[in-house]
C-alpha cells in the first residue's frame, strides 16, 4: 500500500488527526471525523478525482479497477449527501454490487464513517438470513448495499421499497455486466422513481456498460486514473512452463517466499484438490467456491485478510469478491480461456501502489494460449520459462526478469 497515501484495509486501524486530507475535497466535518474514527488519513487519486464532483451533486462515471479506493470514491459523497433530516425507514442510499462478498465488503469500509454521522448502513445479499435482513429494514435503514437478486425479491415481497433513494451507485458495472446482471439492475434503476444522483465505477466504460450510462445517467462527469487501455501497473506477468505432476510444488515453493497468494482454478472439484494438495505440502491453504457455505468463504476471507493462511484457492465466480489490497502473488494454474479473464483474475495483485505478480502455469500444450494472451496484453511475447519445483528462481520472482 502507498505510504503516501495511508488507507487502512478495515475499520481495526488506528483513529488518525483531524482534519484529515479529506476535508480539502469538501467532505463535512462529521463525515471527515468518521474517516478519522475509521483511520483514513489521506485520498487516493480516484478519490480525489471524484469526491469533489459527487459532493456537487452531478452524476459520476468512474472508471477504475478493483484496489484503486473507488468505495470510499462513491460512499463518502453518499453518506453527505443523503438527507439524514428527515428520519424515514425507506433507505435513501443504494449501492449494486455483483457479489455478496463485495457487498459485505463495502458496508463494513462505509459501516464506521456512517455510523459517526447517525447513518445506517445494510449489506442484503443471497446466502445470508432473509429474515434477518427484514428485520433490520423494518427498524430504518439508510444506506443498502445489495447485490441485484436478493434485492429484486425484497422489492417483490414489498419489504423494502426505493422511492425514497436519493443516490444510486452502480459498483463494479463490468462484472455486473460479465455476470449476466444487467437485465436485473435495469429492472431495478426502474424502480428508483425519484429525483437521484447516480455513480457507476468500472474498469471498463463500452458495451453493456456503456448502455447503461448512456440510458439511467445524466450528464455524467467522467473521473478516471487508468487510460481506457491500462491494464496493470506495478503488475510483472511470469508465465511458467512445468510438469502436469508438478503444478502444486511449484505453487508451494511460489506461495512460500512471495507472501499472500490467490490460485485460480477452472472447477471447484480442482479447488479442493489443489488445496488438499498444498496441506500435505505444509502451505496454510483454503479453498473457496460456490459449493461452501456463506459462513465458511467468509471465514476463509477473514483468515486470509488476517495471515492465518497463505493461499487462497478459488474459482473465478467465488473469488470476485476479494477486495484485499495486499495479494503478493496470483497464480492462474492453467491459462485462462482469454485475456479478459485473465485481467480480472490478475486484478487481485498489485493494487493500492504494491507490486504483484501474476503467473501462469502452462503445461506443454498450453504454450499457444500464452502466446495470444501476451499479444493481446502487448506483452513481449515469449515462450513459457521451463520450471521444476526445485528451481531457486521460485523463492524469488525478481531473478526471472535478470
Amino acid at each position: 500500500m502507498s505510504s503516501r497515501h495511508p488507507q487502512p484495509s478495515d475499520s481495526s486501524s488506528p483513529a488518525v488527526s483531524l482534519p484529515t486530507g479529506f476535508a480539502e475535497l469538501g467532505v463535512p466535518e462529521e463525515v471527515d471525523r468518521g474517516l478519522a474514527a475509521a483511520g483514513f488519513s489521506a485520498p487516493f487519486a480516484i478519490q480525489t478525482e471524484a469526491i469533489p464532483v459527487a459532493l456537487s451533486g452531478e452524476d459520476v462515471c468512474g472508471r477504475a479497477r478493483t484496489g484503486s479506493g473507488k468505495t470510499l470514491a462513491f460512499g463518502v459523497p453518499m453518506i453527505a449527501r443523503i438527507d439524514k433530516a428527515a428520519r424515514k425507514r425507506a433507505p435513501r442510499g443504494l449501492v449494486l454490487v455483483p457479489t455478496r462478498e463485495l457487498a459485505l465488503q463495502v458496508s463494513e469500509v462505509l459501516g464506521p464513517i456512517a455510523t459517526e454521522c447517525s447513518v445506517k448502513v445494510l449489506a442484503v445479499y443471497g446466502g445470508a438470513s432473509r429474515d434477518d435482513q427484514i428485520v433490520a429494514l423494518d427498524k430504518g435503514i439508510d444506506i443498502v448495499v445489495a447485490t441485484p437478486l436478493r434485492l429484486i425479491d425484497l422489492i417483490k415481497a414489498k419489504e423494502v421499497d426505493l422511492e425514497d433513494i436519493q443516490c444510486v451507485v452502480l459498483d463494479e458495472a463490468d462484472r455486473m455486466a460479465d455476470e449476466g446482471f444487467t437485465p436485473q439492475v435495469e429492472w431495478i434503476l426502474r424502480h428508483v422513481t425519484g429525483e437521484h444522483q447516480t455513480m457507476l465505477f468500472s474498469a471498463t466504460l463500452d458495451g453493456q456498460v456503456g448502455n447503461l450510462v448512456r440510458r439511467y445517467m445524466k450528464n455524467p462527469r467522467e473521473v478516471s486514473i487508468d487510460a481506457p487501455t491500462d491494464t496493470v501497473g506495478t503488475m510483472h506477468h511470469l508465465f511458467l512452463a512445468v510438469h502436469k505432476m508438478d503444478k502444486d510444488k511449484v505453487i508451494a515453493a511460489v506461495a512460500t517466499a512471495g507472501g499472500k497468494t490467490v490460485v485460480f482454478c477452472d472447477t471447484k472439484r480442482l479447488c479442493d484438490r489443489v488445496t488438499d494438495n498444498l496441506r500435505d505440502l505444509n502451505v496454510k491453504a483454503s479453498a473457496i467456491h460456490g459449493d461452501l457455505t456463506q459462513a465458511a468463504r467468509e471465514k476463509a476471507l477473514t483468515r486470509f485478510t488476517k495471515g492465518e493462511i497463505t493461499v487462497l484457492v478459488a474459482t473465478d465466480v467465488a473469488a470476485r469478491g476479494i477486495d484485499i489490497d495486499d495479494v503478493a502473488v496470483v497464480v492462474h494454474y492453467e491459462p485462462p480461456i482469454d485475456h479478459k479473464t485473465y485481467l480480472h483474475r490478475s486484478g487481485r495483485t498489485a493494487r493500492a501502489g504494491r507490486d504483484g505478480w501474476a503467473v501462469t502455469l502452462a503445461e506443454y500444450n498450453q504454450h499457444t494460449t500464452c502466446r495470444i494472451i501476451q499479444r493481446a496484453l502487448r506483452l513481449p511475447t515469449q515462450p513459457p520459462f521451463e520450471v521444476f519445483s526445485n528451481d531457486p528462481r521460485l523463492v524469488d520472482l525478481r531473478k526471472f526478469l535478470d
